[in-house]
């Protein structure tokens, strides 16, 4: 069932310059940021950390569910998708304000077995300027089985007018685990990956490929007005992938040609 109220949260955050200018610098790119400049798309998962004492994590080093999240008995956490719309750019040490409401929860039984689902809002505000909307899709799913055989991925588009490879070692996805304060020991514990979550390497960000597919359809689209995605299928660290651009239309082909994420932009 879904549950009809759930309390919201609010953070605050200076929304400190010198860590967007270390993820441009993790990411490859050129340039940093001083006081008042505008932040590039996604750049706020840098920012509204949730610390919390180790006694108040789950085994996955998420804070534990059972507040603003319910527990729904479900252990393997997974960002399935987004949606974002953006009305303002938001700027380099000014202060800002994020409201999280939990929209939706609700268990489901799928192929696999028991599955919930949770969406999250978050809108964030500056200076009295109502920035962004986030919508945040997350999967909960119970432990895989002892050699059951793994999900097969979707096969990825082959008619882009522009691919970019990237390539993520692991030192990438401790850093941004580290700079969006992500305890997921899925991107960087590579023997809890492989032995407790089935995974056969460390496991790259969903938010980490988005990012990449944002900052691309910046470059070659135009501002951002709103933007979806949506993972298919993991990633490994010692993977290449490819990021594919057609019209507003945005993928990521692992190796293999499989399709790992899909998204659309609006621009303008």
């Amino acid at each position: 069932m879904k549950n009809a109220q759930i309390p919201r949260t609010s953070q605050s955050d200076v929304m400190d310059p010198a860590r967007a200018s270390a993820l441009h610098i993790a990411l490859g790119k050129d340039g940093s940021f001083a006081n008042g400049d505008a932040l590039p798309p996604f750049y706020h998962q840098l920012y509204f950390w949730e610390p919390q004492p180790p006694g108040a994590l789950g085994r996955d080093g998420h804070p534990k569910v059972g507040g603003l999240i319910p527990d729904m008995g479900l252990p393997r956490r997974m960002w399935a998708a987004g949606r974002l719309a953006f009305f303002a750019p938001l700027r380099a040490a000014v202060p800002a304000v994020r409201t999280t409401t939990c929209e939706t929860s609700e268990c489901k039984t799928g192929r696999s077995g028991p599955l919930g689902f949770v969406t999250l809002r978050h809108e964030v505000h500056q200076a009295g300027t109502h920035c962004l909307t986030e919508w945040q899709e997350l999967v909960y799913r119970a432990d895989p089985s002892p050699g059951a055989a793994k999900p097969a991925a979707p096969e990825a588009r082959q008619d882009e007018t522009l691919c970019e490879t990237v390539r993520f070692s692991s030192t990438l996805l401790f850093r941004y685990s580290a700079l969006t304060f992500n305890g997921h020991r899925i991107h960087y514990d590579l023997d809890y990956a492989r032995d407790v979550e089935g995974y056969a390497g460390l496991v790259v960000h969903g938010p980490l490929l988005a990012q990449h597919l944002m900052l691309m359809a910046e470059t070659h689209l135009g501002p951002l007005r709103a933007f979806r995605f949506r993972a298919t299928a993991p990633l490994m660290h010692f993977e290449a992938a490819e990021l594919c651009l057609k019209d507003n239309d945005l993928w990521v082909r692992g190796p293999d040609g499989r399709q790992c994420m899909t998204a659309t932009a609006e621009v303008g």
